[in-house]
């Protein structure tokens, strides 16, 4: 087995509440801590597993939000306590991503590290190793802000679209001509028809100094909160420099703050069984289904004249399903949700509903 690098770090941002998985999905403990495909291990714990593979456990980070640094202790118990670090408030990932690569670029100016979400699915974990090194590689060396890319199956609104230039620059590395976050869907339609639009995974590969130079171009305003607090990065004083910093950070995705505008965006187009698990219809294409089509979760759920539905409840209640068709149905002990699985995309805004009216309650 080929030596790991000393240089390779990865942060995994694992804050999300994972709203379009409610009512499984809760505040209090969202969906990158559940078992969302009945596996017998977390999707964090998939996600470390998968980079323990190629990077240093010491070189391994997870980013989350304060209160679930207790949850990500325990189900990750390998992760050095020091290797937890959390964020005092949400703000989005490019305030995750800065405080991250600044705390690294600290330790280490040599760094090249990837940025990944602690909710995916890969099902071809060799694939996934190879093209992770192919990133870190090209990115150790070039100045280089790097995606990886994976082919679109169907024109989703929930994604980011890479339109990239045919030429490659380096092994399967292409520069990126446009990166446009989360098209509307007749957008969507002619991206997929063009046949040279990949999707964003929101796996993201590059060096500190490159990521911290694109801020500082980008984003300069935050860049600065972290600047003027960098000696206390990796000493006791920086919970309190955090804090004071985020309540000052603009509330900013990493790919409008700094993707959709740097001209040293690269991607690898990359094929290794990739799912966001963002939504109940992606859970359900990754579940195995009965003759009808449905993907049925729980032990006492009956189904009759029902077709291709997505169904989760708890094992000890008896659910019974008659001439539904292409609905999503989850059942928890105090909310239940009954949806169409075309509009599985407005869940977040139900979920905003729920709030307005009924509080946190049911959050």
């Amino acid at each position: 087995m080929t030596p790991l690098n000393n240089h390779f770090y990865v942060a995994i941002m694992a804050g999300g509440i994972g709203s379009r998985f409610w009512p499984y999905s809760r505040t209090d403990y969202p969906k990158q801590f559940l078992d969302i495909l009945n596996t017998g291990k977390t999707l964090l714990q998939w996600t470390y597993e998968r980079f323990t593979q190629f990077i240093p456990e010491k070189n391994i980070y997870v980013v989350t939000h304060h209160q679930y640094a207790g949850t990500v202790a325990k189900q990750l118990p390998n992760l050095p306590q020091e290797n937890i670090v959390s964020e005092p408030s949400r703000k989005n990932t490019a305030p995750c991503v800065a405080y991250i690569s600044h705390k690294i670029h600290k330790k280490d100016p040599k760094a090249s590290m990837i940025c990944a979400p602690a909710d995916h699915l890969i099902m071809d974990a060799t694939a996934f190793t190879s093209t992770c090194l192919n990133a870190l590689l090209f990115a150790q060396k070039n100045n280089a802000l790097l995606t990886l890319g994976i082919k679109p199956t169907r024109p989703d609104t929930g994604y980011g679209y890479i339109q990239f230039e045919t030429q490659q620059v380096a092994d399967n590395v292409y520069q990126v001509k446009t990166f446009t976050e989360k098209p509307n869907l007749e957008l969507a339609k002619t991206f997929l028809k063009s046949g040279d639009f990949l999707w964003n995974a929101g796996i993201f590969v590059w060096n500190t100094q490159s990521i911290l130079k694109a801020f500082n171009t980008y984003l300069p305003e935050m860049d600065e909160l972290f600047v003027l607090e960098k000696a206390a990065l990796n000493t006791p004083q920086e919970k309190d420099v955090i804090e004071k910093i985020y309540s000052q950070c603009t509330n900013i995705s990493i790919d409008y703050g700094i993707m959709e505008k740097a001209d040293n965006v690269y991607v690898i187009p990359a094929n290794f069984g990739w799912s966001d698990l963002g939504t109940w219809a992606s859970a359900y294409e990754n579940l195995e289904k009965d003759y009808l089509g449905n993907a049925v979760q729980g032990k006492n759920v009956m189904v009759i004249d029902a077709t291709k539905c997505m169904v989760k409840a708890p094992n000890d209640k008896l659910v019974l399903l008659q001439g539904l068709d292409d609905m999503i149905v989850v059942d928890t002990t105090d909310v239940l949700l009954i949806c169409k699985k075309e509009n599985e995309q407005q869940i977040k805004e139900y979920v905003a509903e729920v709030k307005r009216h009924k509080g946190d309650k049911y959050m």
